[in-house]
């Protein structure tokens, strides 16, 4: 039997700052947006459908539904596949050090690293950037209008 909250969970997800908007943009880009989650596969969706970005990727990997889990490198090749993407030319942006950084790297992916007080504490973090906000990606993925 799942806890009592699990139903209510979503109406209470708050995304981080600029998520929406961020995302909006590089969906407009055309760059091909795909998204790994460790987490049970509907409770998970239920969470992005509630913060309205679900319709932004182009795939959406959940662990439960995979059958895998991050830092597993086979979740991170899987989602290349899905999006036709080799890993050089792939940006991994994550929050968990281990199981987002370190393992993105690992197959050979680019990683940014979203800076979270839970591991902010001493924790070497060894990314190819570091952010704070969620908007310091187009940086990353989008020309600016002097490169254009």
């Amino acid at each position: 039997m799942e806890p009592c909250w699990i139903g209510s969970f979503p109406r209470h997800c708050v995304p981080f700052p600029n998520l929406l908007p961020t995302l909006t943009q590089i969906k407009a880009a055309s760059v091909k947006l795909g998204l790994i989650s460790n987490g049970y596969g509907d409770f998970q969706f239920a969470n992005l459908q509630a913060l309205c970005i679900d319709h932004l990727f182009d795939e959406i990997l959940i662990s439960e539904w995979e059958e895998l889990r991050k830092p597993d490198p086979a979740i991170f090749h899987r989602a290349l596949k899905k999006l036709g993407v080799e890993a050089d030319s792939a940006l991994f942006v994550g929050d968990h050090p281990e199981n987002d950084v370190r393992a993105s790297r690992a197959v050979g992916m680019k990683a940014i690293w979203k800076r979270n007080e839970l591991f902010d504490q001493g924790v070497e973090v060894e990314a190819d950037a570091c952010m704070d906000d969620l908007s310091e990606i187009l940086g990353w993925l989008l020309p600016s209008p002097r490169q254009a």
